[in-house]
């Protein structure tokens, strides 16, 4: 297993190198009031320690994405490990500080508001459109996701529909009331679930001694499907996501002072790519090689490797225990989908969001669509809900880019990473049966002219935006309080 220690050892040496240069890059201004103080409303704007925002960060970041992705990505091989690292410390992490720290400089904005203001007016009604599509997606699916897990667990105790209300009726509560009465209060007891499932599993594997296949390019799908771009957009999650960059404006409003990013953000994400690491190695050691897990895949999907798993690594109540970490994730990441995609909505229509008749308004007709949308096929809402989180993935890079091209700083550290991954999302969306259904290398051509042009286009509307002098921060030379409890 010196393959998957060594990736383990690589990201967390990234956080404290290359997370460092990045932080260092940027230029933290730790005497700048944040917007939890700056915006303070009591219910999305409300300062919160550094220790309670990381683990809320985590939770809303590492939904079944971390899990299901990296079993599925599993079937590649030990490529699989070279993605999750190098994605986590050069584009994920990168991808989740940036779009952490612009949001704290500007008033806490979601996505579709900074690009707006980076990218252009237009792009700020694709993306605000694009947002709630991903996180109503996201949403749904983690809604069907853990259901299933429960459901299995119970061996059939309590029906699907049943299960699938209780998890809808939290939902509806974390995304109304104020964060620190729900989401604030219950997820240090969730993040416990999660170490023990993510720490346990790997530990055993490591105590037991586990053999985790070692590093090899070759591609060892049973199917022989493509690595690129498929493999990009299986794992995603773990690696690079753009749902995370719809997260992490919900925690830029709850920061209390800059030079907590690297920690919440970048240091989140690392975190992440770690559970990405264990359950990869879990899908292609402990399931007789890539065919083995192919089958079980086939036979009862993720939620059945990771009941498996889980089991066969730590015991009945072990795995029981780490089964219900798994089925937390997805639950800590829905509820903040659906949270998230309110405030998206509230931002854009210019709806203050202090009365909970107001939040109502937003969320009611939210919340049909998603229940209307767990009647579709699990397995196409997840190559949507994939397409989708990849190309919001490509944007917040974009708009990272932007911001550090004006501010004369290091752009190519986002623009490099979104450059890839528009080829990715491109290449996939005009060959897959999902898209267009061209042939593969007709795909790559396509998507190499695209990219080119999209890039250019980057280029020519970053010259002006440096010549217009677009503001980089909100000002609050006005506010005079203080930047700390």
């Amino acid at each position: 297993m010196i393959t998957f220690l060594f990736g383990i050892v690589l990201l967390i040496v990234g956080y404290f190198t290359y997370g460092k240069f990045i932080e260092k890059m940027f230029g933290v201004k730790e005497d700048r009031a944040t917007p939890a103080y700056t915006s303070g409303d009591g219910v999305d704007y409300v300062p919160m320690s550094t220790k309670k925002n990381s683990l809320i960060q985590l939770l809303n970041i590492a939904g079944v994405g971390p899990i299901f992705g990296p079993i599925m990505g599993a079937l590649y091989g030990p490529i699989a490990f070279i993605w999750i690292v190098i994605g986590a410390i050069f584009a994920g992490a990168v991808h989740d500080y940036l779009t952490g720290m612009i949001s704290i400089r500007n008033r806490g904005a979601h996505l579709p508001e900074l690009a707006g203001k980076f990218l252009g007016k237009f792009m700020r009604h694709i993306v605000n459109a694009f947002a709630i599509l991903l996180l109503v997606l996201v949403g749904t699916v983690f809604v069907s996701a853990p259901a299933g897990l429960l459901y299995n667990l119970m061996n059939g105790w309590m029906a699907m529909g049943i299960i699938v209300t209780l998890i809808f009726a939290y939902y509806i509560l974390a995304t109304l009331l104020p964060i620190d009465k729900i989401i604030g209060r219950f997820y240090p007891i969730f993040g416990a679930l999660l170490i023990i499932s993510a720490v346990g599993v790997g530990g055993m594997m490591v105590i037991k001694g586990v053999e985790i296949p070692e590093l090899t390019f070759a591609n060892m799908h049973p199917d022989k499907l493509a690595i690129f771009p498929l493999l990009f957009l299986t794992i995603s999650c773990g690696a690079l996501s753009g749902f995370h960059a719809t997260q992490s404006p919900i925690i830029s409003r709850t920061t209390q002072k800059e030079g907590q990013g690297r920690k919440i953000f970048y240091g989140m994400m690392i975190a992440e790519a770690i559970i990405a690491m264990i359950w990869a190695a879990a899908g292609m050691a402990l399931f007789n090689g890539y065919g083995g897990l192919h089958e079980m895949l086939a036979a009862g999907g993720p939620a059945l490797i990771v009941s498996e798993a889980s089991t066969l690594m730590l015991g009945a109540v072990g795995g029981t225990l780490a089964i219900l970490g798994v089925i937390i994730l997805p639950i800590t990441s829905g509820d903040t989908a659906f949270r998230s995609a309110r405030m998206i909505i509230a931002d854009y229509f210019k709806m203050p969001q202090k009365k909970i008749l107001s939040r109502l308004w937003i969320a009611v007709p939210m919340f049909l669509i998603s229940i209307a949308l767990t009647q579709v096929d699990f397995n196409i809402l997840w190559r949507y809900f994939s397409w989708a989180n990849q190309s919001t993935a490509v944007i917040a890079l974009f708009v990272g880019a932007m911001y550090l091209f004006i501010a004369r700083k290091n752009y190519w550290v986002a623009l490099i990473p979104g450059t890839f991954m528009l080829m990715a999302t491109m290449t996939y969306i005009l060959n897959a049966t999902i898209g267009f259904g061209l042939p593969m290398n007709v795909a790559y051509i396509g998507a190499t002219v695209i990219s080119i042009f999209l890039v250019t286009l980057f280029f020519f509307a970053a010259v002006r935006a440096r010549a217009a002098q677009i503001p980089l921060e909100e000002d609050i030379s006005h506010w005079k309080g203080a930047t700390s409890n």
